[in-house]
């Protein structure tokens, strides 16, 4: 998938210290990208609008942890 015109942000919650951060874009026609703030130019996860909103639902539910 071509990823060129994302338009990536990071959580106003991260640090700037260039810690554990994950990046998304949003901006991108029927998908929700994301990748790690560190290796931006390694692999995006790409997720369907529905898996982003599972997905978010499971980070604040704490099903994956701390």
């Amino acid at each position: 998938m071509d990823l060129s015109g994302a338009l990536w942000r990071k959580s106003s919650r991260s640090g700037s210290d260039g810690g554990e951060c994950v990046e998304v874009a949003t901006n991108l026609p029927g998908v929700v990208a994301l990748r790690d703030s560190k290796h931006r130019q390694g692999p995006s996860l790409v997720l369907s609008p529905g898996e982003w909103r599972a997905f978010l639902g499971g980070v604040r539910r704490g099903t994956f942890g701390h």
